[in-house]
């Protein structure tokens, strides 16, 4: 997961192409969520997956927060740009703190995760680190609801400009799993550089989310959010996302 050069050569692109200012939108979303439908105060968040930190420099006004990422790359980045935050190398299906948390954010990127077996261990972990009454923020595609679309991202800084396309295919007939096909085109002081990358992402659907939750015992609440990917989208099409808002029952022990 760790060796996709998104992640690591490329890192740097992040925040060219969404500035910490223009990610304050999306990620004041997610605050509210949290905010709104925590039955305690939230003062600590654990962002697993926290890439290059562009939600987190709007998390920060908000939350006290830790972020956990596989990417060296991508935590370089954060580092950079929250200096103040706390950032730690892990995988979040399994990468342990001993600290317990007011709510657990993964508002991008379980995605990655391909097989039951670890979408179910990054769940377990999310709720080991959380406090009594904490919350949980899972942002997930759902396969019944998953569609191929083409996207396209554009940033300029000093003399580098960057245009990202990404598509993305379904890779088998069950609808399981789905790849994200990226080319980057990127002009240094006019000089062109081609990349290309591709990741693979799990689907998995609502029942099969439904039912991990309730394996754990949690309560759920959903908030639909369907217009985050839509200035990307090339042509046609829709993007939507569920924010799963998860709490241990009254009655867990």
């Amino acid at each position: 997961m760790s060796d996709w050069i998104s992640y690591n050569d490329l890192a740097w692109v992040e925040p060219i192409l969404m500035s910490p200012e223009d990610g304050e939108k999306e990620a004041g979303k997610f605050v509210e969520i949290i905010r709104k439908r925590a039955k305690n105060k939230v003062k600590t968040l654990l962002h697993f997956a926290c890439g290059g930190g562009i939600y987190d420099y709007t998390f920060k006004k908000y939350f006290t927060v830790t972020g956990v990422d596989i990417s060296p790359g991508m935590l370089e980045v954060a580092r950079n740009l929250n200096p103040k935050v706390v950032y730690h190398e892990g995988d979040m299906r399994r990468f342990k703190l001993d600290e317990k948390f007011d709510a657990v954010a993964i508002p991008d990127s379980i995605g990655y995760m391909t097989t039951l077996d670890d979408l179910r261990s990054t769940i377990i972990n999310a709720c080991g680190h959380l406090k009594p009454g904490g919350i949980l923020l899972i942002t997930a595609t759902i396969a019944e609801q998953f569609k191929e679309n083409n996207f396209v991202y554009t940033g300029s800084r000093d003399n580098v400009e960057i245009t990202v396309f990404e598509n993305n295919y379904i890779t088998d007939a069950e609808r399981t799993t789905y790849e994200a096909t990226i080319i980057y085109l990127i002009r240094r002081k006019g000089k062109l550089e081609i990349h290309t990358d591709v990741h693979k992402f799990g689907l998995f659907s609502r029942d099969t989310w439904l039912g991990l939750f309730k394996e754990q015992g949690l309560e759920v609440d959903e908030v639909q959010m369907d217009d985050v990917y839509a200035p990307y989208i090339m042509g046609e099409g829709d993007y939507p996302l569920a924010n799963f808002v998860l709490r241990q029952k009254e009655d867990q022990p």
